[in-house]
C-alpha cells in the first residue's frame, strides 16, 4: 500500500508543489485581504430588515454592469477559495462569508444576515473590524 502511495508521489510532485505553493499564497492573501474587506462593510448593514437601494443604480449601465460582473467575479474565487481553506490552511469560513456577501443572488439578505448573526463568527468579525479603527458591525439599531 505504502509504495502505491509513494509511487503516485514521486508520479505527481510537481502536482503536490503546485498545491502546496497555491495553499501558501491562499493562505497569505486571505490574511492580508480578509481584514480589509471586513473593514469596508458599512456597520450598519445588517441592522435593517431590508438592503436599502444602492447608489451604483444612478451610474451608466455599461458600468453598472462591469462592476457587478467584476464584484461577482472575485465573489465566486473567494466562494471556491474558501472552499478549498476548509481542508487547506487559511481562513476558510471568512473567505466563504466575503465571497457570499460580494456575489448577488436571490434571498442573498436574509442569509448572510443568518450566518453573521451567529455570536462566535460576529465576535471574530467584529475582532478584525476593531483592528482595523472601524465599529463593530451592528445587527439591530437600538431604540432611541
Amino acid at each position: 500500500m505504502f509504495s502505491i502511495l509513494n509511487q503516485w508521489i514521486g508520479e505527481n510532485q510537481m502536482l503536490l508543489t503546485g498545491i502546496g505553493i497555491s495553499s501558501l499564497l491562499l493562505s497569505i492573501a486571505s490574511l492580508i485581504l480578509l481584514p480589509w474587506l471586513v473593514a469596508q462593510i458599512p456597520f450598519d448593514y445588517f441592522a435593517h430588515d431590508r438592503r436599502e437601494p444602492t447608489k451604483w443604480k444612478e451610474l451608466h449601465p455599461l458600468f453598472r454592469f462591469t462592476v457587478l460582473l467584476l464584484k461577482n467575479i472575485v465573489g465566486f474565487i473567494l466562494l471556491l477559495a474558501g472552499v478549498a481553506m476548509l481542508v487547506l490552511p487559511g481562513q476558510g469560513l471568512l473567505s466563504i462569508l466575503m465571497g457570499l456577501v460580494l456575489m448577488d443572488y436571490p434571498g442573498k439578505f436574509r442569509f448572510e444576515r443568518k450566518i453573521v448573526s451567529r455570536p462566535k463568527l460576529l465576535q471574530f468579525i467584529n475582532w478584525l473590524r476593531r483592528k482595523q479603527k472601524q465599529p463593530p458591525l451592528v445587527l439591530e439599531i437600538p431604540d432611541k
